[in-house]
């Protein structure tokens, strides 16, 4: 069956939502990302980010060595403008390039001002799995009751980035995190994050 843009999406959208009222908490997308019948070069539930997120009123960007490939069938598909990490609106770093660049495409990123705070972007990242890493950081903040312990794979040099990067809320940058088991995590600019003592 292919993918509904519209009905397919929709649940999309509700599950990202939920899961960035509720940081740390992981939503799959596997019902959503098998209807995905397209060969796109990165995971479908990123895909699925791409068809929710982008349109002719924003602008993205790919990090990784298939870029171009990604970038001109997304500009194609939504009508979104490519443009540099430092001016995108959405940012989407795929899993060859994750390790490497993340804590370089959050320090790049934009974080918004504060007359419009919204104009920060929102990184969307791919990890190999955000439900039983070796990493195991505690979450705390808005939407997480006590503390919220999440395990991710990768390196986390990212964390002091996002950190340094979100001193002066409400700017700062919002991250979706996404895995090859279709499911994702949201942490919202309002999260803090630290590395658990192993």
């Amino acid at each position: 069956m292919k993918l509904n843009m519209v009905h397919d999406i929709q649940s999309v959208y509700r599950k990202v939502l939920n899961a960035m009222a509720k940081p740390g908490v992981i939503e799959n997308l596997k019902k959503e990302a098998d209807q995905v019948d397209i060969e796109t070069n990165c995971y479908e539930n990123t895909f699925l980010m791409m068809m929710m997120l982008l349109d002719r009123e924003v602008s993205f960007n790919v990090v990784s060595e298939k870029s171009v490939d990604v970038s001109s069938l997304i500009s194609q598909m939504t009508y979104a403008k490519v443009k540099p990490i430092e001016e995108a609106d959405y940012i989407f770093v795929l899993k060859d390039a994750c390790d490497e660049q993340l804590d370089m495409v959050i320090k790049n990123a934009k974080i918004g001002d504060l007359v419009d705070p919204n104009k920060s972007a929102t990184i969307i990242a791919e990890f190999k799995c955000l439900d039983n890493g070796s990493n195991i950081l505690n979450f705390k903040g808005p939407g997480i009751k006590n503390l919220r312990e999440v395990r991710i794979s990768g390196e986390t040099k990212w964390i002091k980035e996002r950190n340094i990067k979100n001193e002066e809320y409400p700017l700062g940058v919002d991250l979706i995190y996404v895995d090859e088991k279709n499911n994702v995590m949201c942490i919202p600019r309002t999260t803090s994050i630290t590395e658990s003592e192993v």
